[in-house]
């Protein structure tokens, strides 16, 4: 397969080439990839070998990121070792460009040093948005309908309504509230905003 190399000019990298190469399963072999960025003239190549594309948090990745400098281009030999899906992505390649960092993929031909590389970003980002505006819309159309269901919304309450009943009577009979809140497994504050609901604990 022939693989698209970057043009070796001052003007397009100023910086340095760095390889990121990652295959999802133990026996898999980067040999293919690690030769593809070595001939894009990448001196430096990190690696993830039995890594999914699905975890964001990778060893190789995260040491790559960290090593990236304003002016260097992160390159990879196909667009999907870098992560699998467009949000992911969007959002790893928009983190790259607010560093001044350019990205290329060998294999789709992708360059953001490039005008043609630059537009893909810019669309890459508006689907990301566009995924982020679905995932929002959703979770509100999700809670509302939830609403109408009746269904109680957020964490369960701390204390249950036989706690707030104990807790009144112990406190009526002189006990201090931090010795009830002990008792009930609850913090101070939760035991004033439960049971008193703002009443006036001074004399407690």
């Amino acid at each position: 397969m022939k693989h698209w190399k970057p043009p070796y000019s001052p003007d397009t990298y100023t910086g340095r080439l760095i390889g990121y190469a990652r295959v999802s399963t133990p026996d898999q072999r980067l040999d293919l990839q690690i030769d593809a960025l070595r001939d894009a003239g990448c001196a430096h190549i990190f690696q993830d070998h039995g890594v999914s594309g699905g975890v964001q948090h990778r060893l190789g990745l995260d040491a790559a990121l960290s090593e990236l400098m304003r002016g260097d281009t992160l390159v990879v030999y196909k667009l999907d070792r870098l992560g699998r899906s467009v949000l992911h992505l969007a959002d790893l390649i928009t983190r790259l460009e607010a560093r001044g960092v350019q990205f290329c993929s060998l294999t789709e031909g992708i360059d953001t040093a490039t005008p043609g590389g630059k537009l893909v970003f810019h669309v890459f980002g508006a689907v990301a948005e566009f995924s982020r505006s679905l995932i929002r819309e959703n979770t509100r159309a999700g809670l509302a309908a939830a609403r109408e269901r009746g269904v109680r919304l957020g964490r369960p309450p701390s204390m249950s309504s036989q706690d707030v009943v104990v807790a009144h009577r112990l406190v009526s009979e002189g006990r201090s509230v931090a010795a009830v809140a002990r008792r009930l497994g609850v913090s101070e504050s939760t035991l004033r905003r439960r049971v008193f609901d703002g009443e006036s604990l001074s004399s407690y």
